[in-house]
């Protein structure tokens, strides 16, 4: 078992690494709250490589943060084997030698594949369950930070904790030629973006209301593009073409299963993001374009918020959050949520829009 010691002079330790890996297993909103902390690594050890590990969505997005040398991909899917059967992959990791390991999530697999990586120094955050045998796979540990903080912000104290003399956050992320491109010949500038999906149907604004919303957009602007996206994702594929035939305006367009790299590039000509609340959200935040977003109210939202004058919302109160009813999930729609109607969100939206 290695020696403990105190997290606040890991940074003094390690300041000669040559060679870092950040494992990280979230999806595409945890994965863009991690760059502004793997800038921060880059800057504090500018000699030394960056590899980051991560589900095969997060190293989609990692691939756009310059400050990352290498992005290895681990599949993390519902059909995917067990994690002891991707040892081929340990295998190439622990090739690597890694000097330093961050993990930012404590959650117990990748707990395992950080001391997996074989690297000489370990750290991570107490944020997932605690186990006895935590500290005998990772030595170091910083303290779970503020849930007040938003998810990039806490991260980035880890690393705070660790020694580290913090800057400006930042995202940085650098769009492939090739999808700027793209984005220029297909996507008009200030178009409004509407990104109706998201991970479960209790988090989406029903259609009708989409519907509504771009309705009133058109008849107040009759100039304005708004630009739909979706996965391909059968019920996403499904919600946004219902979506646009509904409307029937040329002013309304939409683009499934766009890389990453493309959906970037779309959201920086756009004039203003509006959406659900998924990883859409952070992805336009990171791109620093104005969002709207539309949530229910439930424990932790505040961590996952986008703050600024850029950002507004409404928010509504969850009777199956607050355990009084259930449903949501089994009817497809949210109650809650198809209370906020078309003519309040555009009224609230208006400053963006005019901006």
């Amino acid at each position: 078992m290695d020696v403990l010691m105190a997290p606040d002079s890991f940074y003094f330790r390690t300041q000669n690494a040559r060679k870092i890996i950040v494992v990280d297993f979230g999806f595409l909103g945890d994965s863009i709250h991690l760059i502004p902390a793997l800038w921060e690594i880059k800057r504090h050890y500018p000699k030394a490589e960056l590899h980051t590990l991560s589900a095969s969505v997060g190293a989609e997005v990692l691939k756009l943060a310059p400050c990352v040398d290498r992005v290895w991909a681990f599949p993390l899917t519902p059909k995917s084997p067990r994690w002891w059967k991707h040892w081929p992959i340990f295998k190439e990791l622990r090739k690597e030698r890694f000097d330093v390991a961050f993990n930012f999530s404590g959650s117990d697999r990748s707990i395992i594949v950080t001391w997996l990586t074989g690297a000489k120094w370990r750290l991570a955050c107490e944020a997932g369950r605690k186990h006895f045998w935590n500290r005998w796979l990772i030595p170091e540990w910083v303290p779970r930070q503020s849930r007040e903080l938003l998810v990039y912000e806490q991260r980035r104290q880890v690393l705070a904790a660790c020694g580290f003399k913090l800057e400006i956050p930042r995202f940085g992320l650098k769009v492939p030629e090739e999808s700027l491109i793209w984005s220029g010949q297909n996507i008009p500038e200030k178009s409004i973006h509407f990104s109706i999906n998201a991970s479960s149907p209790a988090k989406e604004w029903p259609l009708e209301n989409w519907i509504g919303l771009a309705e009133i957009i058109i008849r107040v602007n009759p100039l304005a593009n708004i630009v739909a996206t979706a996965s391909n994702k059968p019920r996403e594929l499904e919600r946004v073409r219902a979506l646009v035939a509904a409307v029937g305006s040329p002013r309304l367009t939409s683009f499934e299963g766009l890389s990453l790299g493309r959906l970037t590039a779309l959201l920086k000509r756009c004039r203003l993001h509006v959406g659900a609340d998924s990883g859409v959200l952070h992805l336009a935040m990171a791109s620093e374009i104005p969002t709207f977003s539309l949530f229910r109210q439930y424990d932790g939202l505040k961590e996952w918020m986008p703050v600024g004058a850029q950002h507004e919302c409404c928010m509504v109160p969850c009777e199956c959050v607050a355990g009084r009813q259930l449903g949501c999930e089994e009817k497809g729609e949210s109650a809650c949520l198809k209370k906020i109607s078309p003519e309040t969100v555009f009224e609230k939206m208006k400053r963006n829009l005019l901006a």
